[in-house]
């Protein structure tokens, strides 16, 4: 079906087509029925990284012999992209998700927004949503960054000044999912889809659907968990609007899929043996989609040739992340069907390279938040009367994990909608990332605005936290003693491995380290609010979603229900601070180690 454009193209001699295209003016050869060129540029899971790095997972690439290109940043990402379009009538720019909710402290102080401004100024047209979009809330993402709408305090929590001397607006660009619904909906949130007109000069216009598609990780992620949404499958919602996009008379169909697969580590190139989910969904998808570009797995492949369900081999791209990488597909339509000749498409991975001439603009706003970064890490935002650290005591207890378990349990007051029985916090996780990051001193630091006992917003998010959020779930008495046995785990050596779960000052539990793994803690010793663990009963239980989806280790965990999402773990602390005037060290005597 998708082969028959090509053939029709074909029917005119290649001599003919040569001339037609090489010696007519611009607009001559389409009127003459030549193919139509369309470029397609596109990033991925640029996580917000306009400075450029220049270490090696985030500053280079590796082409074919091995050898390291330094790559990204910002100011040559634009100046790549101006070079790019030249020559090119037909240029269309987009992302493939995870734009933003990246880890550069520049950005992330400044709710993404920085990034946002980027992608404006380099003339992104769509995104689709990525699971690190909804790393806040659906009314983050679509009323804040989508619509500029503001909250907290302007210039402070949200709508900051941007490079230019503007508040913050939005995106001006549009943000799509196909697959992200409220939760038992189908109908999206987001646009499913995005249709742009490709002008034909002497001949009707052609119009080029992208199914935007979102990972179906994203409403269990640990980052992104979204209990009130639903994420649909991937190739049965391609299907659905190709389908629909054909029923509108749009031929040219393309798939802009977050969701990833691994075909090697060369930038620019496929291995004999691509794999992966989005490979899988290569081989299902509908044939009327031309092409998949893809993102998530921040991985580099470029013209994997995978064969549709009608056996037409069709492309599949991923460029990286953070900026190394910039894909460029350039695709040919048959300007009589509007339908891409799929045999004729082209696709090339381009690093990011330095060499070139940095765009002035963006290396202005690459130095204005950087600044920014530096004023906001000095703002204060609480004060604490001792040193709160992660050392543990011989029972495992620490400063900075009841603190932090005290922080949680507030936020699930604030947020949970009802009755919060205790929080739980892993001090040391048997797998997987510590949340606990940093200690808090009284004494200054060498900030300039750093004072006796003051905690600076920097010092703040490099305490506690890696943007995962805090959620209030129904576990039963039996699941939380298993729980609490489960932080003392045989490894494959024989050792035994401790992994101190912190709890919040409503709780005193006590352990007998000299029984056997797995019998170590006595449920009648397990004090909530002064009464014994009931293992009957169901309690609701404060903690990040990495913990209880079993991220750390916690298998106990991921049987919980009724799930209800709070802050994420930074706006957790600091509002904690916000909330109490001077925080004291508290006190180890939660758990008794006999």
């Amino acid at each position: 079906m998708k082969q028959s454009s090509f053939r029709r193209w074909a029917t005119v001699s290649a001599a003919m087509a040569i001339s037609a295209v090489t010696l007519l003016p611009v607009g001559a050869a389409e009127a003459a029925g030549s193919p139509v060129d369309v470029q397609l540029l596109s990033l991925t899971d640029f996580h917000g990284y306009l400075t450029p790095q220049n270490d090696a997972a985030n500053g280079t690439v590796k082409d074919a012999e091995g050898k390291s290109i330094v790559v990204g940043g910002a100011p040559y990402i634009a100046t790549h992209l101006k070079n790019l379009r030249q020559g090119h009538e037909n240029s269309i720019t987009f992302t493939t998700g995870d734009d933003f909710s990246g880890w550069p402290t520049e950005v992330a102080f400044h709710q993404d927004e920085p990034t946002v401004e980027f992608l404006n100024a380099i003339g992104v047209e769509f995104s689709a949503v990525g699971n690190h979009e909804l790393d806040r809330s659906l009314e983050f993402l679509r009323d804040h960054m989508g619509k500029g709408r503001c909250f907290g305090v302007v210039d402070v929590d949200s709508c900051f000044t941007d490079s230019t001397g503007r508040q913050f607006q939005g995106a001006r660009y549009t943000i799509s999912s196909a697959n992200i619904t409220p939760k038992g909906s189908t109908k999206p949130i987001f646009e499913p889809y995005v249709i742009k007109t490709v002008k034909v000069r002497g001949g009707k216009n052609v119009r080029i659907g992208f199914i935007n598609l979102t990972t179906p990780t994203t409403v269990t992620g640990s980052t992104s968990y979204q209990p009130e949404l639903d994420n649909l499958p991937l190739v049965e919602t391609a299907n659905k609007y190709a389908t629909e996009l054909k029923r509108r008379g749009v031929e040219a169909i393309v798939a802009n899929v977050h969701e990833g697969g691994t075909a090697g580590d060369v930038y620019d190139r496929c291995n004999s043996n691509p794999s992966g989910p989005v490979i899988d969904f290569a081989k299902q998808a509908s044939p009327d989609i031309d092409a998949i570009i893809t993102g998530h797995w921040h991985a580099l492949f470029n013209n994997c040739m995978i064969p549709d369900p009608a056996g037409n081999p069709r492309p599949v791209v991923e460029a990286a992340n953070h900026g190394r990488l910039i894909n460029e597909m350039n695709l040919k339509i048959d300007p009589s069907t509007g339908d891409i000749i799929r045999s004729a498409t082209a696709s090339v991975n381009h690093p990011v390279t330095r060499d070139v001439t940095p765009d002035p603009a963006m290396t202005r706003l690459v130095d204005y938040w950087k600044a920014r970064g530096a004023q906001t890490y000095a703002r204060p935002v609480g004060k604490i009367s001792g040193d709160i650290t992660r050392t543990r005591a011989a029972d495992g207890e620490s400063t900075l994990g009841n603190l932090v378990a005290d922080a949680e349990y507030a936020d699930a007051v604030q947020n949970a909608g009802g009755p919060v029985d205790l929080a739980l916090v892993d001090t040391a996780p048997l797998m997987g990332s510590n949340s606990l990051r940093g200690d808090l001193r009284f004494a200054k630091g060498t900030n300039p605005a750093d004072a006796d006992g003051t905690v600076l917003f920097g010092e703040a998010w490099a305490t506690y936290g890696y943007a995962n959020p805090v959620l209030t779930v129904s576990l039963t008495g039996q699941q939380l003693e298993q729980a609490l046995e489960q932080q003392w785990q045989t490894q494959a050596d024989g050792t035994v491995r401790f992994s101190p779960l912190a709890v919040s000052a409503d709780v005193r539990y006590s352990y007998d380290a000299s029984r056997p793994v797995g019998d170590r803690v006595d449920p009648s010793k397990v004090l909530i609010a002064g009464a014994p663990l009931d293992a009957g009963r169901t309690y609701r239980v404060a903690a990040l979603a990495y913990t209880l989806i079993g991220a750390d280790g916690f298998s106990a965990l991921g049987g919980f229900t009724d799930p209800v999402r709070g802050s994420r773990d930074y706006e957790a602390f600091r509002s904690y601070f916000q909330a109490n005037e001077t925080v004291a060290p508290p006190a180890l005597d939660r758990v008794t180690a006999l």
